[in-house]
């Protein structure tokens, strides 16, 4: 069995050779050492926001050749993992259904979001 972090290894050395670039989304909040109170990662700017979509482990982008419209020009489209051990199976549960809203936004926007347990495409 694959833990979760040698899955998400895996997932960004795949990535990395198929030219697209990842980087970790640490998403948390707590109080800092002057007793300020701060959020960190994507799609966290309050508890309630953070319990209706769970933004990825994984985000990064991804260049793509455009034809037709913008001949010759490289966009870069924004990718996101959400990663999990092997032998996961999505059951539905509120963080699961969280983590699946943050990929419905993103895939609905032209992005590439999804689950996995160490494949990359």
């Amino acid at each position: 069995m694959t833990s979760e972090a040698d899955a998400q290894a895996r997932v960004r050395l795949l990535a990395s050779q198929a030219g697209c670039r990842l980087w970790r989304n640490n998403v948390g909040a707590g109080y800092l050492k002057d007793g300020t109170f701060a959020r960190w990662g994507l799609a966290n700017e309050s508890t309630a926001m953070n319990r209706a979509m769970k933004s990825a482990d994984l985000i990064g982008v991804r260049p793509i050749l455009i034809t037709l419209d913008h001949v010759g020009m490289t966009i870069g489209q924004f990718v996101s993992r959400e990663v999990k051990a092997s032998g996961w199976r999505y059951r539905g549960n509120e963080h699961e259904r969280a983590q699946q809203n943050w990929a419905t936004l993103i895939n609905s926007l032209g992005g590439d979001a999804r689950f996995t347990t160490g494949e990359w495409e």
